[in-house]
């Protein structure tokens, strides 16, 4: 399949180096605001067309699917577009500003036909799929707690993407969705969330604790943070045992299970992009493991969690 990958910032390099060393895969096109930019990017991955506006990828109809890279407040204008020009499409996490933003874009590829997942790459990473495995078959005895943490240190700036709320910057759209998803993927849709945390001048959050409670008792304690080192590490704790996840619990390389280590070699974004090949090539417009329905439940345990915070994108709309 031929992809094309919209944006030019830190994460687009990361996943396209990983794209790269994919069988199969074509990186064919790249797009920027700044077409020099995108040629520069073209130029250092070898992609063989550069575009200055998203619009002119998505007319390129030998672009087959597209990775969308942009910050979170443009991915609801660009998911859309790109299904609307009948692209199939990876989203980076997290998926939309709102639930409302990622329900209209689910419903827009289920009416198109067309195949769309968030890029929750941590759910294809073998040792998170071992992780759950071992949960599932009774390992650790009954999940009673999990615990995952995510946070470092980033200077405050408004022009920042991670503070600027148009950007829909903040702790927990950008690190706080993993140990949510985590805890979803683990344990379920919560009863009850309960969060706390601080806002930054720029109304979007600089840290937040996130209380997952669930109807057997069950409980899960998440925290983010820009404004500290908090790690990013995960332990999932049962009747008979407990499970250590080494930081970065994102994309780990080794975890613990029942006190017996278990590590693997880094292949980063490998695993997601095969997936999504494979999932097209079969014809599916969504992904096992990372369903819609996923997406969305982790969408509305974020969304209820900053409107406890005192956060709102709601502004930022269209």
């Amino acid at each position: 399949m031929k992809w094309g990958v919209i944006a030019t910032g830190g994460i687009a390099q990361t996943v396209t180096a990983d794209m790269l060393k994919v069988e199969g895969v074509t990186v064919l096109a790249v797009s920027s605001r700044d077409v020099t930019k995108a040629q520069a990017f073209a130029d250092r991955f070898g992609i063989e067309r550069a575009y200055g506006d998203y619009r002119d990828l998505l007319a390129d109809p030998d672009v087959d699917v597209v990775y969308v890279a942009t910050p979170h407040g443009q991915h609801h204008e660009v998911t859309l577009a790109a299904l609307d020009a009948g692209k199939h499409v990876l989203c980076e996490k997290a998926i939309a500003l709102t639930v409302a933003q990622a329900e209209e874009m689910v419903e827009r590829a289920r009416s198109k036909n067309l195949f769309l997942m968030e890029a929750m790459w941590t759910r294809f990473n073998p040792l998170i799929r071992k992780v759950q495995e071992a949960v599932a078959g009774g390992e650790i005895g009954e999940v009673r707690m999990i615990r995952a943490d995510f946070g470092f240190r980033h200077a405050f700036s408004d022009g920042d993407r991670l503070w600027a709320k148009e950007a829909g910057g903040g702790a927990t759209l950008d690190l706080g969705v993993y140990p949510v998803a985590f805890a979803h993927q683990i344990l379920g849709v919560p009863t009850h969330v309960h969060a706390h945390g601080s806002l930054a001048p720029t109304e979007v959050d600089a840290d937040a604790g996130i209380f997952l409670a669930y109807a057997n008792g069950a409980h899960a304690l998440l925290s983010c943070s820009l404004v500290a080192n908090l790690g990013a590490r995960a332990e999932i704790v049962g009747t008979l045992g407990r499970v250590e996840v080494v930081d970065p619990m994102f994309n780990p390389t080794a975890v613990v299970i029942n006190g017996i280590e278990h590590a693997i070699e880094d292949e980063g974004y490998q695993h997601q992009i095969r997936a999504v090949e494979e999932c097209v090539a079969a014809g599916l417009t969504e992904s096992p493991q990372v369903t819609w329905a996923n997406t969305l439940e982790v969408m509305r345990t974020l969304e209820e969690a900053l409107r406890q915070i005192g956060v709102s994108y709601a502004d930022t709309v269209k």
